[in-house]
Formats: C-alpha cells, structure tokens, sequence
C-alpha cells in the first residue's frame, strides 16, 4: 500500500504486453492503473463500460449529467472530477456541475428532472416509480431508459471499486466543487 491509498496503482513494470497496450490505448489514469491488479477483469470491465460511455442512446450531455448525479450521490470524488471534465466537454454548465450536488431538483427543465430523480430513484430504491416512468417514457425512447438503468448501475458500481480500492484523484482533476 502506497500514499495511504488501499491499492495502490500499477506499475509499467507490472504489466504485461496486453495490459500495456491496453493502458496505453486508454490513457495512464489512476482508476485503469489499479483495475490492472486484475488484467482480465479491467479487459472484461472496458466492453461494457465502453458501451455505456461511448454507445449509448442518451444524448452525451445527459448522460454526463446522470454520471455527475451518480458519483456525487455515491461520495465518488473520483468518478465526480473525472466526469466534470468530461462534462464540461458535452455542454454542461459549471452552474450544473454545482446543482447536481443538492437533493432539490428545482431549476432543471421537466427532461432533465425525470432523468436525475430516476438516477436518484435507482441508487435508493434499486427502481423507478411509476411517476418517473411516466415522466421518462414521455420524452425518452425505449432504448434510452434502458441505457439510463444500466449508466446508473455501471457508475454505482464504478464509485463503489474507486471508494473501496481509495483511487486517488488524478493530477489536474476537480474534486467535488467547494
């Protein structure tokens, strides 16, 4: 253990040819780094992952407004900074970054609302009331509240292996705005 953290990231020196060039490919950060503890699952992890961050039907802005809601309902401070970069990238706002911090969903048009009281439904009750179904289905097809669910579960379960494992911020990266 190294810095206090309870996995500390790998080294070049620990990969092997695969995982080298699947880092490479990906780029050197903190959370790919200690996944490669476990090369096959980090392997296995990137498929569906990479569906979710790069495939989905959800529009990229919202999808990023959901990931941000998920890290800070899951005190993932990781995950949180990580994807306000991201965000800032797919037009959302520094003044959104701070409003998804809060319980209160005032201020957010009736799309975005239905899409973060779902995110906020299925991280407390594992599912969505009718309500919010019907306020989802309304403006979002079939395939985007599927891919809503599964982003609100890979997210969960990406903040819960970064909290677990103590995955230090990478350097340049915000933590949870002040």
């Amino acid at each position: 253990m190294a810095s206090g953290r309870r996995l500390a990231p790998t080294t070049e020196e620990d990969w092997d040819d695969e995982t080298r060039s699947t880092l490479d490919a990906l780029g050197r950060l903190n959370i790919f780094r200690v996944l490669a503890h476990h090369p096959k699952l980090l392997k296995r992890w990137l498929v569906f992952g990479g569906h979710v961050l790069n495939k989905s039907t959800l529009p990229a802005r919202e999808r990023e407004l959901v990931i941000l809601r998920v890290g800070w309902r899951c005190g993932s401070e990781y995950e949180f900074g990580q994807h306000t970069l991201i965000g800032r990238r797919e037009g959302v706002t520094e003044d959104e970054v701070a409003r998804l911090t809060v319980e209160a969903l005032d201020g957010w048009s009736p799309r975005d609302a239905a899409l973060l009281a779902a995110t906020d439904e299925l991280l407390a009750e594992h599912r969505v009331s009718d309500a919010t179904w019907e306020a989802l289905t309304a403006d979002w097809s079939t395939q985007q509240v599927m891919d809503l669910v599964f982003t609100v579960g890979q997210y969960s379960l990406t903040c819960m292996a970064l909290n677990t494992f103590d995955v230090a911020l990478d350097p340049g990266v915000p933590g949870f705005p002040s």
